[in-house]
């Protein structure tokens, strides 16, 4: 296969495709659903107090230009399909399987690293609707280490304390592929308490 210069890079004497190019490589393989996750943890942020870096491993403008280089490689529909689902701000597979499950139930696309506030610190959800204060979690198995715990709960009280509806998901959610999270999800959407300025935006948004 046909590899531009910047689609392989050098580890030690070793020339390797990239991420992305691996990446798009997979698509005429992997489930839709699986290049979405790996293509969200290509675009996401990284956060520089965890990782040895600062940007991303890619973007979703390069990998749209790394594939449209492609046009007849095997997968590339898939890939683009995939394209159009991937969005920064997911920071974990269950994460972007949570928001496709969403999608597929017809709900509303929620924000992601939606914050309570502009300020260093401020408590923050892995998603949710702002305008209907509605803060969705998906706690994975490091959030049962006590420290971590302490952290989320502190997180979650300071949402509740602002009049915020706090979601909690789990392995178990994953593990019944978020049918019962997005029965929580309509229920809470139904029930919310709205900001009349923020709603016009939302409608808009669907």
């Amino acid at each position: 296969m046909t590899a531009f210069n910047d689609e392989t890079e050098n580890a030690g004497e070793i020339r390797l495709s990239t991420r992305a190019r691996t990446w798009l490589d997979l698509a005429k393989t992997l489930p839709l659903q699986d290049l979405v996750c790996m293509g969200d943890q290509l675009i996401r942020i990284p956060r520089p107090e965890f990782e040895d870096r600062e940007e991303p491993f890619a973007t979703l403008e390069s990998l749209r230009a790394m594939v449209g280089r492609h046009r007849n490689l095997q997968g590339i529909v898939r890939a683009r399909e995939a394209l159009g689902l991937m969005r920064v701000g997911a920071d974990s597979p269950p994460e972007t399987l949570l928001r496709l499950a969403m999608a597929d139930a017809g709900l509303p696309e929620p924000e992601l690293q939606l914050t309570l506030r502009v300020a260093r610190g401020a408590p923050s959800a892995d998603a949710g609707y702002r305008s209907r204060r509605i803060a969705l979690q998906y706690d994975g198995a490091h959030h049962l280490d006590e420290v971590q715990r302490h952290s989320d709960r502190r997180r979650d009280k300071a949402l509740e304390a602002a009049g915020w509806t706090v979601l909690i998901f789990t392995e178990e959610d994953l593990a019944d592929h978020f049918e019962t999270a997005i029965r929580r999800i309509k229920t809470a959407l139904r029930h919310a308490w709205t900001d009349p300025a923020v709603e016009a935006g939302f409608a808009d948004s669907k």
